[in-house]
């Protein structure tokens, strides 16, 4: 069987069978770690980040599969917050709730069919106003909304900052700066998200 790399360069395979299995097997460990909890989902326009971002909380050990009926691909992996091990889905790029291409329908069925514990709106901080609008309609649809600035590297190289704090406050939800490919934000993003998490019961001693 082919991997994904190659099928898609249209090569030959050479990988050895060994390095398969031990694929399939942390794939099999990943499905039986799954927390029970609704999963987070990673929303945004492309070329904002929002891969660069869910490989930064997932690690390498992703599934990729078909959204059911179409040929859109969704990626999923787990990502360590706290004492909970939750999925995150890398839903494909959209403009809008209002989809005009299968990629973006699946991104919002994904969001108003399917329950999500958080929805992680990640923008480029460099084009900050036009991306908005899509939060915006985010928080029209009651959805548990995260706002994830990307690229504030980029941004302050250009010059630009973000009064953080005015932000949340004018939009009504967390808001946190941060450089995926940096590794920048990363742990302030998992503690901003916790308290979108289900309270998980209490141990009680026998």
């Amino acid at each position: 069987m082919e991997c994904h790399k190659c099928k898609s360069q249209g090569q030959s395979c050479r990988k050895k069978s060994g390095g398969l299995a031990f694929f399939r097997k942390r794939q099999q460990s990943l499905d039986v770690e799954v927390s029970s909890s609704p999963p987070i989902a990673l929303v945004g326009m492309p070329n904002v980040g929002k891969s660069v971002l869910f490989n930064a909380l997932t690690g390498i050990y992703v599934t990729v599969s078909n959204y059911p009926g179409t040929t859109v691909e969704v990626s999923r992996g787990l990502v360590q917050i706290g004492e909970q091990s939750i999925t995150v889905i890398d839903t494909p790029g959209m403009y809008s709730l209002l989809p005009i291409s299968e990629e973006e329908k699946v991104a919002r069925d994904l969001l108003l069919i399917e329950p999500v514990a958080a929805v992680i709106h990640v923008v480029d901080a460099k084009n900050l106003g036009r991306m908005l609008p899509l939060t915006f309609q985010l928080i029209e649809a009651a959805l548990p909304v995260l706002l994830a600035v990307n690229m504030m590297d980029e941004a302050h190289n250009w010059g630009l900052d973000l009064r953080q704090d005015v932000l949340e406050m004018e939009l009504g939800i967390p808001v946190v700066c941060m450089a995926a490919a940096l590794n920048q934000g990363i742990d302030e993003l998992k503690h901003r998200i916790m308290p979108f998490l289900p309270v998980q019961p209490a141990m009680i001693p026998a």
